[in-house]
């Protein structure tokens, strides 16, 4: 069945684009794009449809508020760049690379239209906060970030139920915007596009993903490795208490991290295909980097600036979720009344206004929304938004280094937390608890907290998650914290291991 149909023509034809052009000089970015209807195309089947063979992919999809479906999914593939950053501020880079464009805004498209995308891992903080140690056991043997460029896009709107594909016309300098050479490069934007409207009017067979239709599944997180071991992480526990008392720090954000060597047949797309059903979260994405996968849920902003606005999310106070739903409000109820879950919710706030504020102009920091509720699978969180208008003398990457990394997965003060946290943890974090995010053309940026995050290579799936310590935390509590906040990454693991199994009965 065609799942693809009424293709329109391009958004400008050749003659408008020549007059668009001379008629733009301070642009030399211009989006160019066909529109589908697409009512029976979701964004998995189109991903696997388009990026079949290739290298460097991603997915992102939001469901807000874990509950409601943001507007739009886009699918990116054939970057015209991937880079690999170690050693230096990946910001650099990307500022380098993306101030070479000034771009047209079209009022059809969504604000992000391609640019850079990627992560960057946790121990990018030596290059914002020079006095944080970062060992040299690097286990998982990852870059320090990796980011794709982008000029094409494929972007799902879920309102209208159409696709929109799209590339860009990059004109750099002056002799490219003869009538001859913007003649060739529009030609060669409208074939990108064709070839990608191809590839989705392409079957693909995508047999029907065996989800259980009740989220609350277990997930075996005792079944997997631990990098700590109970005992080592109650010990990370013991001994943040001892600096709490001794007035080094407030709180302290400890990790640890599972691994679980993956059947021959699962793939790492089979396992986000039943983790965005699980736990479907405000930032979910796939990322294909080559010889590993980037999996996630995130529930939280890490920081977003549009139009000079900065964002942040804060989130801290987690329970499990109830299996009634009387229990689960008697649970939101304790959770909110809550005396340590408070205070600790309190003071991240109040780290995210300070970090926002030492960006922001004066006056202008304020918390949009204070200790509310946001239901997933397995937990619920007390989440509170804070935001300030981007200070004249700021710029986007500013507000990304002052906010980086989150309280949420640090601690408070941040810095000596953070190196009470490298001494004891001992090992690089990776992607985890770092940043997932892009950097648009139209200059938004957007990032995520890196939690309920999974890394697959060498199939094997490693999943990570830390918790909050007070003065008057529980050793065993905060372990089983840890393992709650990874239940849904075992759970998308475990799905995906079933559904391989069952794929495999029914071949044979």
């Amino acid at each position: 069945m065609q799942t693809i149909s009424m293709i329109s023509g391009p958004s400008v034809l050749l003659d408008g684009f020549q007059t668009l052009v001379v008629e733009n000089k301070q642009f030399n970015c211009f989006p160019i794009y066909k529109r589908v209807t697409a009512d029976l195309e979701t964004p998995v089947s189109a991903y696997l449809k388009l990026t079949s063979g290739e290298n460097n992919a991603f997915l992102l999809e939001s469901v807000e508020g874990g509950e409601r479906q943001a507007r739009y999914s886009y699918i990116g593939i054939q970057p015209y760049d991937v880079i690999t950053i170690d050693g230096r501020d990946p910001l650099l880079d990307v500022e380098k690379e993306l101030q070479k464009y000034h771009y047209l805004s079209t009022p059809e498209l969504p604000a992000f239209t391609g640019g850079a995308v990627g992560y960057i891992s946790y121990d990018c903080v030596k290059y914002y906060e020079t006095s944080v140690p970062v060992s040299d056991n690097n286990p998982l043997q990852l870059p320090e970030s990796m980011m794709m460029f982008c000029r094409s896009l494929v972007v799902f709107d879920h309102v209208r139920h159409s696709i929109t594909v799209l590339s860009h016309v990059f004109l750099p300098q002056e002799q490219d915007r003869t009538p001859e050479n913007v003649t060739k490069h529009y030609n060669c934007a409208i074939s990108t596009i064709d070839a990608l409207l191809q590839r989705l009017t392409t079957p693909v067979t995508v047999i029907p993903s065996i989800v259980a239709t009740n989220a609350q599944t277990k997930g075996s997180v005792v079944e997997m490795t631990s990098n700590t071991g109970k005992s080592g992480y109650e010990g990370f526990v013991t001994s943040l208490k001892d600096h709490i008392r001794q007035g080094n720090i407030i709180q302290a954000v400890p990790s640890q991290r599972l691994s679980r060597p993956l059947n021959g047949n699962v793939g790492a797309f089979d396992i986000y295909r039943q983790l965005r059903v699980l736990n479907p979260s405000p930032y979910m994405f796939f990322f294909q980097f080559g010889a590993f996968q980037v999996v996630g849920a995130s529930p939280e902003q890490l920081v977003k600036v549009d139009n000079r606005r900065i964002t942040t999310h804060p989130i801290a106070g987690t329970r499990k979720r109830g299996r009634t739903q009387q229990e689960d409000l008697e649970l939101e109820k304790e959770l909110l009344a809550n005396e340590k879950e408070r205070a600790e919710h309190i003071m991240l706030v109040d780290l995210g206004r300070n970090d926002v504020g030492r960006v922001a102009a004066p006056g202008t920091v304020k918390v949009d929304s204070f200790m509310h509720i946001e239901r997933y699978s397995h937990v619920m969180h007390i989440v509170s938004h804070v935001s300030g208008q981007l200070a004249e003398n700021k710029t986007i990457y500013d507000a990304f280094r002052s906010v980086f990394p989150a309280g949420t997965v640090s601690g408070a003060p941040k810095v000596r937390a953070m190196q009470l946290i490298s001494e004891l943890e001992n090992s690089r974090r990776g992607v985890y608890a770092g940043a997932v995010g892009y950097v648009s053309f139209t200059g938004i940026l957007d990032f995520a907290i890196a939690i309920r995050t999974m890394l697959i290579k060498d199939q094997v799936a490693y999943l990570q998650a830390g918790a909050g310590i007070v003065y008057d935390s529980v050793e065993k509590d905060e372990y089983e914290e840890t393992l709650s906040k990874m239940r849904a990454l075992a759970s998308a693991v475990e799905k995906a291991e079933e559904f391989a199994i069952n794929v495999t009965k029914q071949s044979s």
